[in-house]
């Protein structure tokens, strides 16, 4: 008998009620951030143990084979727990969609039932240090090797890195074709011989993103996704899953409205006329952005390209994260910088504010959004690309 929506929700409260980890249980990406990995790990496999992984993939390839509305119904439910999305957005929002779309059956079979489980986690290999806005700039070359590839290079701003097991490496396979030609995507193994991981240090204190160094690293035949020299196709394909699954669940902001409100609330600020209408504000914006989001999403599951329409969510998420963290300083007042180290709460609204910035960044920076959204949903004329058909050693030489 297929499972109703209403069943299906009645089982996912039930998991969470049991295995759930609320928001204020949860341990802390910057306090303790082995703690989370692990227990996101944990939490990762108990979904997939219980039935409650992969809601819209593939039976055959460990999902549920479920439509968007039975995706929807359990984020209703976990709405007040952790979802410990910031481990697991690359490898389900964005590499698990990738490989759905563009993968062998053999790599499907190989890679998406361990991902779902949590068996192994994934990182994306994209920006270099000369190319980040620009990503069809990048250098980092892969040669022929007898049936397969020899990549070198260097990759930056990788999150968790140096928590992964794999990723999807983009690698310059013919640099006398164009630079958006020439290109192809890879299956890495993080653990290959010549991959060095060196994280690097956040205004925050955290090492989520790391420096990927390539050094001859041999990738076999099987590790191509899609085409050779049709990278980019699926480079763009990964950038709309991305955008989506940030304006879905914005990698996790560590400072929620619900948190500003219950401070508020602790500190008599509640009756401040100023501070009831900032929080209005940001409930509506925040209202705004969850709705968006759900509409996106719900075009990602059923195979709908949402296109520049991802740009809008990405671009206000990333902007409700800056306009919540700048509230919770108001609020919290002289406390937000000169904290009671007893106070558990203390120092998270001086991190919320270093790490705001990076949600305008990650998955393409607000101008770039903006460019996107002027040229594809405004038809503005396009900003002038006399590179674009040059071949890419002739630009480097250049």
């Amino acid at each position: 008998m297929t499972e109703t929506v209403p069943a299906f929700r009645r089982r996912a409260a039930d998991f969470l009620a049991r295995q759930g980890c609320r928001h204020e249980d949860a341990p802390s990406r910057s306090r303790a951030p082995g703690d989370y990995v692990a227990a996101a790990r944990v939490h990762q496999h108990a979904l997939a143990e219980h039935g409650l992984a992969g809601i819209t993939w593939p039976a055959e390839y460990g999902g549920l084979g479920l439509g968007p509305e039975f995706r929807a119904a359990f984020d209703e439910e976990a709405a007040g727990f952790e979802t410990f999305s910031a481990l697991f957005t690359i490898g389900l929002g964005m590499c698990g969609p990738v490989l759905l779309a563009l993968g062998t059956p053999e790599q499907r079979e190989r890679y998406l039932p361990p991902l779902l489980r949590a068996d192994e986690v994934w990182c994306q290999l994209f920006s270099e240090p000369a190319a980040g806005s620009d990503l069809a700039a990048l250098a980092t070359r892969a040669t022929p090797d007898g049936d397969g590839w020899r990549v070198s290079g260097q990759k930056v701003w990788t999150t968790y890195a140096h928590q992964s097991d794999r990723g999807l490496l983009l690698a310059r396979t013919d640099p006398g074709k164009p630079k958006h030609r020439g290109i192809t995507m890879f299956v890495l193994d993080m653990a290959a011989p010549g991959v060095t991981v060196r994280p690097l240090r956040q205004a925050t204190g955290d090492a989520e993103f790391n420096e990927v160094f390539l050094d001859d690293v041999r990738v076999g035949p099987g590790d191509v996704v899609g085409a050779v020299d049709e990278g980019w196709r699926a480079a763009t394909l990964m950038l709309m899953n991305e955008r989506a699954a940030l304006a879905d669940s914005p990698i996790g902001s560590p400072v929620t409205l619900e948190a500003v409100v219950a401070l508020a609330r602790r500190t008599g600020r509640t009756g401040d006329p100023f501070v009831r209408r900032a929080v209005a504000d940001a409930y509506v914006m925040q209202q705004q952005v969850e709705l968006f989001a759900r509409r996106v999403a719900g075009d990602v599951r059923v195979g709908r390209d949402p296109g520049a329409l991802a740009s809008i969510g990405k671009l206000a998420a990333g902007r409700l994260a800056t306009q919540v963290a700048a509230l919770a300083l108001e609020v919290a007042g002289p406390d937000a910088v000169a904290w009671d180290p007893a106070d558990p709460d203390g120092e998270l609204w001086a991190y919320g504010e270093l790490y705001a910035p990076s949600l305008s960044i990650a998955g393409g920076t607000e101008q770039i959004q903006r460019t996107v959204l002027g040229e594809r949903v405004l038809g503005l004329p396009r900003e002038p690309q006399t590179d674009r058909d040059v071949p890419f050693r002739d630009l480097r030489r250049g």
